[in-house]
């Protein structure tokens, strides 16, 4: 499968360098960019990527305002926030916008290209400093507070706590020696345990639940 990418970012430089190294990697392809946010939901309607790389911080319309345009107007398409920035409120506005993933500026191309791979598959991709962010920020339990009841069992457990970790499908079947295809299905079962619609989600769920 080949993963159709946009770029959104207002460096040009960026773009330029960014496509460059997305072009070189196989099953990669750049079909469109853009240098602002109302670009981006235009661009990503004539070229309907799978994934558009965000950058949030724009001009005519920022990042997260586009990510919730392409939320509502295009549901199909992912959006990954790539900055420069990973304060809390910048985090927690880009995923409750509808963003899937999360990433900074100073990834690995390595790292990028499972990200792009991952969300087109319809997986998160957080960085793990970010998913600490993002439960640190979101959900304050008090010290002394007892833990509530939950429906995971003792494996679905472990596998919450790897996906807190921001741990991919592989990572996680070999931490728990399971096949890749048994661990979707396990993330799959504790969604809908959790009554969440995706991994981050779940996290935050598990740690409200005393889990982590």
């Amino acid at each position: 499968m080949t993963i159709r990418v946009l770029l959104a970012d207002d460096q040009a430089l960026f773009r330029e360098a960014l496509t460059t190294l997305l072009e070189v990697q196989p099953g990669i392809q750049v079909v469109g960019e853009a240098a602002d946010g109302e670009e981006a939901v235009r661009a990503s309607a004539a070229a309907r990527p799978d994934v558009v790389l965000m950058d949030l911080r724009m001009p005519v319309l920022d990042g997260i305002a586009a990510t919730a345009r392409l939320r509502t107007e295009q549901p199909d398409v992912r959006v990954i926030a790539l900055t420069t920035f990973d304060d809390d409120e910048d985090v927690l506005a880009a995923l409750r916008a509808g963003a899937v993933g999360y990433l900074l500026k100073d990834v690995s191309a390595a790292r990028l290209v499972e990200a792009l791979v991952a969300a087109a598959r319809g997986e998160t991709v957080l960085q793990p400093s970010v998913v600490a962010q993002v439960v640190a920020r979101v959900v304050r339990i008090p010290a002394d507070a007892e833990p509530s009841t939950h429906p995971l069992s003792e494996r679905e457990v472990a596998l919450v706590r790897l996906l807190a970790d921001g741990r991919s499908n592989r990572e996680i079947a070999g931490a728990l020696y399971l096949a890749e295809g048994t661990v979707k299905n396990l993330v799959s079962s504790v969604l809908s345990k959790l009554e969440v619609r995706d991994r981050t989600q779940a996290a935050l769920r598990a740690r409200d639940l005393g889990i982590l």
